[in-house]
């Protein structure tokens, strides 16, 4: 089986279950996950892995108060060396998906955005509560071919800052705000390939018949093994 390595781990969400459910997803398609918090730790042995997934929530937590008393635990800035050996790993080849909250992460790191295909933008960026959403694909692409609009409870991000390189397949919709809004691109970054997608608040979320068949089409796609 190839290897995964699964980045997990932060506050207001449950990922060490939906850390689980990604292993069982991506099992289905051949991968073995390794999934830890140890995000400097990992990011040293990075060669070691065919993937890399990003489920987790971590950052300096500076944005407002109701951070204040996890940020003991749980704030993060990401090394010098940690950010090499993530640059590195993608730009030489490397494959990477990343959920939900990970365009939150490393919020202190210029380059995450290069390397991701967009981020979170502090200034602009939120998300109505979780709830029913509407999901339609917006490009042809192998990821979404032949995939209809779904819906799920999740939470649509609002107004993401992409890279100009980004191609969005996915468009995210709340009675909340009764506004579309990007919440997936796929990206290429010098020889390495990225998937982003804003969905995956929980388990519940994951296991959508539709989205884990976009999460699996998309690791075939990051790692080269679609046609596309």
């Amino acid at each position: 089986m190839k290897k995964n390595l699964i980045i997990s781990g932060g506050i207001f969400h449950p990922f060490e279950d939906s850390s689980k459910t990604l292993s069982t997803i991506l099992d289905d398609i051949g991968y073995e996950s390794l999934i830890t918090m140890d995000i400097e730790g990992a990011f040293k042995n990075l060669e070691d892995y065919d993937l890399l997934t990003i489920n987790a929530l971590r950052w300096r937590m500076l944005n407002h108060e109701k951070y204040l008393p996890y940020i003991d635990e749980w704030a993060f800035s990401l090394s010098d060396d940690g950010r090499k050996h993530l640059d590195n790993y993608i730009k030489n080849g490397g494959s990477m998906i990343a959920l939900h909250t990970s365009s939150i992460c490393f919020d202190d790191w210029d380059g995450w955005s290069k390397v991701l295909g967009g981020k979170w933008n502090w200034d602009r960026t939120f998300h109505p509560p979780l709830g029913p959403i509407k999901v339609t694909p917006i490009a042809n692409h192998f990821v979404t071919d032949n995939i209809q609009s779904f819906t799920l409870n999740d939470e649509v991000y609002h107004n993401l800052e992409l890279e100009p390189e980004s191609k969005p397949f996915l468009i995210g919709y709340t009675e909340e705000t009764k506004e579309e809004h990007i919440i997936a691109w796929s990206y290429e970054y010098h020889q390495g390939r990225v998937i982003y997608n804003a969905l995956g608040h929980d388990s519940d979320s994951l296991v959508n018949e539709e989205l884990s068949e976009i999460i699996k089409r998309s690791v075939l796609w990051v790692s080269g093994d679609s046609d596309a």
